[in-house]
């Protein structure tokens, strides 16, 4: 065995498809396979499912492949390990991050790049539930996500800042100059929303179940951005963290109104897979997080 043979089954996986799982391996489609079926011969099982396509592994291809993963994670880390100390660690850390924390993961990747100025970033937006699995198979390396909220596992964490809630609406709405609406207000409001598979909307749907409402959203969407030209263009109000007044409140045609009765309250930290020892890149992500605190310009914005 060798690593090469868990990386072309990694990316079998991933692609579900021989030829682009090759391609993305940078070999031809009869190296890749014939890599894996010597794999299957030295293990003495059967990994992939036969058939004219990939089908799917095998029950023993799955635990065969979550090794695997393990294994390519382990030498990364150690190569991250060499490089760090001989003062070479540059590296691409892949994060995910819930879409309620876009607008301040900035500032985390900012304050890293700050002390280590060699490490660069992949964002990808995914839900906390898709970002847990996600770092389970190192797909990414950590993520940014509800911490206080859901069950995350085996996993670390760090608390990054708290999320309270507001109600974005036009210039225009009845509701525009008050300087609290309550939760029962914003329900029966036309409201477009997250979509029910996010955990912000979860959030949401069990704070208006505490205080006996159940509003039935006009617009439901995975993007912010379709919800705020929704608010700009149709009137919809919608309920989102007050952190996207750094980016959504930029033009005088929005308003963000605290949402009071009750508040809401809930911590978004830094996750990643509980090993030991950690990656380098993973470590200098957590170190960082420790001290993490927004900038005095975003605090007084939010104020």
């Amino acid at each position: 065995m060798d690593i090469r043979q868990f990386q072309y089954l990694a990316a079998l996986a991933r692609e579900k498809h021989f030829t682009r799982a090759a391609s993305a391996c940078n070999v031809t489609q009869p190296t890749l396979s014939g890599r894996i079926r010597q794999l299957e011969q030295e293990l003495g099982v059967s990994i992939v499912k036969r058939g004219k396509r990939f089908e799917g592994l095998t029950p023993e291809g799955e635990r065969v492949l979550k090794w695997g993963l393990s294994i390519i994670e382990d030498c990364g880390s150690l190569e991250q390990e060499l490089a760090a100390i001989k003062g070479e660690l540059a590296v691409r850390a892949s994060l995910g991050v819930v879409p309620s924390a876009l607008p301040t993961v900035s500032v985390l990747t900012d304050a890293v790049r700050q002390r280590y100025p060699r490490i660069t970033f992949s964002i990808h937006s995914q839900t906390s539930r898709e970002i847990l699995g996600n770092i389970q198979n190192f797909s990414i390396d950590a993520g940014i996500t509800y911490i206080d909220n859901e069950p995350v596992g085996k996993a670390l964490t760090v608390p990054l800042y708290s999320e309270r809630y507001r109600l974005f609406v036009r210039s225009d709405h009845r509701f525009a100059n008050r300087e609290t609406v309550t939760w029962a207000e914003a329900a029966g409001l036309p409201l477009g929303l997250l979509t029910p598979d996010m955990q912000n909307r979860r959030i949401v749907d069990s704070t208006f179940a505490e205080i006996g409402c159940d509003p039935e959203p006009e617009l439901e969407s995975n993007s912010v951005i379709s919800l705020y030209s929704h608010i700009l263009l149709h009137g919809l109000a919608s309920i989102l963290p007050e952190h996207f007044r750094l980016i959504l409140q930029q033009v005088d045609d929005v308003r963000a109104i605290p949402l009071v009765g009750p508040v809401v309250e809930h911590t978004i930290g830094l996750v990643t897979y509980d090993r030991d020892p950690l990656p380098p890149v993973v470590a200098s992500l957590m170190d960082v997080a420790r001290g993490f605190t927004l900038p005095e310009p975003f605090a007084r914005r939010l104020a």
